[in-house]
């Protein structure tokens, strides 16, 4: 019952962790990366579908994206979404294809996009505790119910500790990491 509870912490931990990750790729940092229109919705026969499955995006120059959709009458409707989202990007025409520049970060919007990227590896701490709490609940429960004993419970609850601290330092790593990358002057 104990690794049971275990093995699902982790893997929500995991999961925690996959979430970071995505959330620090929308975060611009100066360079381009198609990661970085991942979160871009275009309407596409009545639905809203990720421009990643409409259209092929490759880095041109390290500072710029061109996307090449499948069909030619997306141009304007990509080039709307990619307008429409909130990642401040200005994509220009270019008959079959659009051109995507990503503009140098000016100091004021480093710090901005490090104050976000805190603001995320934060949540994921929050997550990470919030899931090491549900766990150890779950232990006393077990431990009430006299399915294990109050040492095994214990033990349970160092486990679990130790799992946590494994995960937020992922967290704190991945944050020092993309800071680092924000701050950076390219």
């Amino acid at each position: 019952m104990i690794e049971e509870i275990m093995q699902d912490a982790e893997q929500r931990m995991r999961k925690s962790i996959g979430s970071l990750e995505t959330a620090f790729k929308r975060i611009r940092t100066g360079r381009a990366h198609p990661a970085i229109l991942d979160s871009v919705m275009v309407p596409y026969y009545g639905s809203d579908t990720p421009l990643n499955q409409l259209a092929a995006i490759h880095v041109e120059e390290g500072r710029s994206l061109l996307i090449s959709p499948w069909e030619k009458s997306l141009v304007g409707d990509i080039e709307k979404a990619i307008l429409k989202s909130d990642l401040g990007l200005n994509p220009a025409n270019h008959g079959g294809a659009i051109r995507v520049p990503m503009p140098p970060l000016t100091e004021e919007t480093r710090r901005e996009c490090s104050k976000q990227a805190k603001g995320e590896a934060e949540s994921a701490r929050v997550a990470i505790r919030n899931i090491r709490r549900e766990a150890n609940a779950d232990f006393k429960e077990l431990a009430r119910e006299k399915e294990i004993s109050e040492d095994e419970e214990r033990r349970a609850e160092h486990r679990m500790q130790k799992l946590t601290d494994k995960y937020i330092d992922i967290v704190e790593t991945a944050y020092k990491a993309k800071e680092a990358d924000l701050l950076s002057i390219n």
